[in-house]
């Protein structure tokens, strides 16, 4: 008798996913802590324009689209082992 097939997600698969998390979760982050920001009054007297905050203001500009990418290459890894994991089953 013979066990199932289990599908396990490589390390490529594993990395892509976590950088996935990791610059979604840091991106939405930002974008909170500049809305909170703006709430206590940070921004008065310009207040944005130094420090740290051009870096944070600017962070979901790159990073939101940079997640998206890093999805679709997370998907098209999937897609691929998918398929060679189909192919293997059918020899």
């Amino acid at each position: 008798m013979s066990t199932p097939p289990t599908a396990s997600a490589g390390r490529l698969e594993r990395i892509l996913a976590y950088m996935v998390a990791g610059v979604v979760g840091l991106s939405i982050l930002a974008f909170v802590t500049v809305i909170v920001a703006t709430a206590a009054g940070v921004g008065a007297n310009d207040a944005f324009s130094q420090g740290p905050w051009p870096f944070i203001i600017t962070l979901p500009l790159f990073g939101l689209p940079a997640g998206f990418l890093l999805l679709i290459a997370l998907m098209i890894a999937s897609a691929l082992r998918r398929s060679r994991d189909a192919r293997q089953d059918r020899l």
